[in-house]
């Protein structure tokens, strides 16, 4: 027989070295258990403890779970890789908020703009965790990780649902051959007579909440799911999945795999959104007030893009004349109205106004139509510049979270 371990007689000795423990003082114990060829033994290990010395700690999927104490500071998470973090980087320098990271290899940052906070880089499954566990007070991510992961959580608010980058949508996919190639739409399929419960439709995706949710609310009751985080066009024609459910942006890469789109298969549309907690938004002193700001750059910045502003000189005998002119033009009638100012000038000793200069703003894709209106109504010297931020005397998304939140 094997030796017994020396640290099972150190831990056998305990079980009797606090024989008089007082009431303030407790002890725990944890089964450890040992193995050779010849036999197998297990150990009770004890600890003491005193009611002073006790934390709060729990043990969730093998890692301790401590209570996160207090804190001052707001914390913002955002992506931490990929063509998600560079793009939402862009967009906050677009909004003069300028992310400072003394080190690339650092998690935390500053943003100079706002005081009192703390940029967090996380995976975006990680940061809607951890808006859920009050690690973090706002985010950014993807619409499609915020709905898998969140799992309809009143605790999150979407504070701004269109950032204008990141979009694709999550879509059921199948094979162009075999026996889905005259099956056009997701009616289709759930009439398949193949699906039984002995052989049901097997679906490799990494959305396991939103898959069979989806599946669930459409009427297909024969349907497993295998997790997978990549490469799943490959699954199909390996043989270990009849369909894929994924993210799609272009489509190529379905096309490239032989698989194909079906009608009523798309799941959701996605695109970049703001994220806050409900939670931090309400008792946390500062958030609501930074979230404010925030969404204040951000819907400046986003509703001035693609934007331009006009400016022209224009005969005529009166501004209502003028704008009269202009707004007979369907292109021409700016964000509320068009401006129209007099354009002084001295002639003959005396100071006159024959022309006025009319501003207007105007949408990139009816950037020429407009000018050649201008024009056609006696406009000339057009002037034209990108416009990068517009404010509104309050944004309406603002009101929207405010109602949100019943303030």
């Amino acid at each position: 027989m094997a030796a017994i371990p020396q640290t099972f007689l150190q831990q056998r000795s305990c079980l009797t070295a606090f024989p008089h423990l007082s009431p303030s003082h407790s002890s725990s114990t944890s089964s450890l258990v040992f193995s050779s060829p010849s036999f197998r033994f297990s150990v009770v290990a004890c600890f003491q403890t005193t009611s002073s010395s006790l934390s709060p700690v729990s043990v969730v999927n093998g890692n301790a779970d401590l209570r996160v104490p207090e804190r001052n500071e707001i914390r913002f998470g955002l992506p931490s890789k990929g063509r998600m973090a560079a793009d939402t980087l862009d967009l906050l320098k677009d909004c003069q908020l300028f992310v400072r990271q003394s080190n690339p290899r650092q998690y935390v940052a500053q943003i100079p703009q706002l005081s009192n906070l703390e940029v967090w880089f996380q995976r975006p499954k990680d940061i809607v965790r951890k808006l859920l566990s009050g690690d973090l007070d706002l985010g950014i991510m993807g619409f499609d990780t915020f709905s898998e992961y969140g799992q309809g959580s009143e605790d999150l608010i979407i504070v701004h649902d269109a950032l204008d980058y990141g979009e694709c949508h999550l879509s059921l996919a199948i094979p162009k051959y075999g026996i889905f190639e005259n099956i056009n739409s997701l009616k289709e399929l759930a009439e398949m007579p193949q699906w039984t419960a002995e052989k049901p439709l097997r679906v490799a995706t990494g959305f396991t909440y939103l898959g069979p949710k989806f599946m669930k609310d459409n009427g297909l009751k024969h349907v497993t799911f295998s997790t997978a985080d990549g490469a799943l066009e490959a699954a199909p024609a390996m043989g270990i999945a009849d369909a894929i459910l994924d993210l799609v942006s272009s489509g190529t890469t379905l096309r490239e795999n032989n698989l194909k789109e079906i009608e009523g298969g798309i799941v959701l549309e996605s695109q970049a959104v703001l994220v806050a907690s409900r939670k931090s938004l309400t008792t946390r002193k500062g958030v609501l007030d930074t979230t404010h700001e925030i969404l204040e750059r951000l819907e400046a910045h986003l509703r001035a893009s693609g934007q331009f502003t006009v400016t022209a000189n224009m005969r005529g005998s009166s501004a209502e004349e003028v704008a009269e002119r202009i707004l007979s033009q369907s292109s021409l009638s700016g964000l509320q109205g068009p401006t129209v100012s007099p354009v002084f000038c001295k002639r003959d000793g005396k100071v006159t106004a024959d022309y006025f200069a009319i501003v207007i703003c105007v949408p990139k894709k009816d950037l020429y139509k407009s000018v050649q209106q201008l024009r056609a109504i006696g406009g000339s010297g057009v002037l034209i510049s990108p416009l990068t931020y517009i404010f509104d005397e309050e944004t309406p998304r603002w009101r929207q979270l405010l109602a949100k939140l019943g303030l």
